[in-house]
């Protein structure tokens, strides 16, 4: 069986390695914020931190998910060797996610900021909230921007560069942050505000870079032969949407019932709130990683859906479901071990730490359903198949997740352990029928040949 899929297995992780560690830098920057506030600022900011990053994820990943309606188009569009249309797909991508940039800082500015005082927080973190999510809404229009040239480039297997700039981003993030933060060098201390600063910064130099990288590299000269921002074409964007936008969907009900379940936690106590934010924070983190590998198997399936070779793609497919479940094993391993440890890293507060080690075993628990229903949906993503997926994580998250999370955390006491587990439960769900999915799909364009 390894020599079978060892090929995959090679060729799968080349392209996956960078794209998880590009990945790893959208949730490098809330780990960094966390641990900044956490060590600098103390647990009423943290929990502040860790109410804004549950609402603006929500936001961020409407827009990672739109943004990730250019990648299978351009992987199936170079399989074919049609890439004049690359250039079109990236002219008409950057002008959507644009929009969507600014109507979703519209949507935070005027929407978040105004009715977060009615999500029953402690006034304390309402006050320090405020200013860090505005910075934050801000910065998803120029994120937006850099995942239009990060998707165009890895939907044509160029992965490293989005990873060296994400890199050095973080770099750049962490070092603003502390002197913020802290206030070094002649600058006030500015608390919870000083990471939102680092976090606008980094993401505005990190777009500026990779689109001068895209627009000017030699290997993209082919692909963008036809891209211009005056002609935009209608049908194009609507092949772009008709993906995106239930990709947005998708991520919206898992991150989503992840923030709701925030917000309840944040009803039982600030201490609650803050352990929730570590615990999350650490499995966000592998989220991510799985989420790079997810991206690369919807490359590697929408090529080989381009070429019509649906036993390369379930050979490239099966592969990412058996290295992705490795990965999760091992994340699960060092979760449930050093659960008493990694705590440490945000916070010494006793309480937070206490709560935050119990979560982070029942984390370990949930790694293997987390990791295996995103690899499915990228599969399935690389297919064009979104519709029923997104019916699929709808169900597992909003219908039945997050439901048994309140009912177990509030109705029968158990407190944030109790919220975990139903989070657990709709991971599950979610696996299970993304999984079968997948095998049902690839029998029919089997039959249909």
């Amino acid at each position: 069986m390894f020599s079978k899929y060892k090929p995959h297995y090679v060729s799968n992780l080349s392209l996956a390695i960078p794209v998880v560690i590009s990945q790893l830098g959208h949730v490098l920057v809330q780990l960094a914020d966390s641990v900044i506030v956490g060590q600098f600022a103390g647990t009423t900011s943290l929990a502040a931190v860790s109410l804004v990053n549950s609402i603006f994820s929500v936001m961020m990943v409407i827009g990672i998910g739109i943004s990730y309606g250019l990648t299978p188009l351009i992987a199936q569009e170079n399989g074919k060797k049609n890439y004049r249309e690359c250039g079109k797909l990236l002219s008409n991508s950057l002008l959507i996610n644009t929009i969507t940039g600014i109507l979703l800082f519209v949507g935070i500015y005027f929407g978040l900021l105004l009715t977060i005082d009615s999500l029953d927080q402690a006034p304390a973190v309402i006050t320090e909230a405020k200013p860090y999510l505005g910075l934050l809404g801000f910065s998803i229009i120029p994120l937006m921007v850099f995942l239009t040239f990060k998707q165009f480039a890895e939907g044509l297997g160029f992965t490293r560069q989005a990873m060296v700039i994400s890199i050095i981003g973080n770099v750049i993030n962490i070092i603003l942050g502390v002197i913020f933060v802290k206030g070094m060098f002649g600058i006030k201390p500015m608390g919870v505000s000083g990471v939102g600063w680092s976090t606008l910064i980094d993401r505005t130099l990190m777009c500026i870079a990779l689109g001068a990288y895209v627009l000017r590299s030699k290997h993209f000269k082919i692909y963008l032969k036809n891209f211009t921002l005056n002609r935009i074409n209608k049908l194009q964007s609507l092949r772009i949407l008709k993906i995106g936008g239930p990709v947005a969907m998708q991520y919206t009900f898992e991150v989503s019932a992840f923030s709701g379940a925030a917000i309840i936690i944040g009803t039982i106590g600030i201490a609650e709130q803050a352990a929730h934010q570590v615990a999350i924070n650490l499995a966000t983190i592998t989220y991510m990683m799985a989420s790079g590998i997810s991206a690369a198997a919807t490359i590697k399936a929408g090529n080989s859906y381009g070429r019509r070779d649906f036993k390369e793609l379930r050979l490239s497919a099966n592969s990412n479901y058996h290295i992705i479940i490795v990965f999760m094993v091992i994340a699960a391993s060092l979760f449930v071990g050093l659960n008493q440890l990694l705590p440490l890293i945000y916070t010494t507060d006793k309480t937070v730490i206490m709560i935050a080690s119990h979560l982070l075993i029942i984390a370990g628990l949930f790694q293997l359903f987390d990791g295996t229903q995103v690899v499915g949906l990228g599969i399935l993503r690389g297919m064009g198949d979104v519709n029923i997926p997104t019916l699929i994580t709808f169900i597992a998250y909003w219908i039945i997740g997050l439901p048994v999370a309140y009912f177990l955390g509030i109705k029968l006491s158990m407190g944030a352990n109790g919220v975990w587990y139903g989070l657990t439960i709709g991971l599950l769900v979610s696996a299970i029928l993304l999984f079968w999915r997948y095998r049902s799909t690839v029998k029919k364009l089997k039959l249909n040949l």
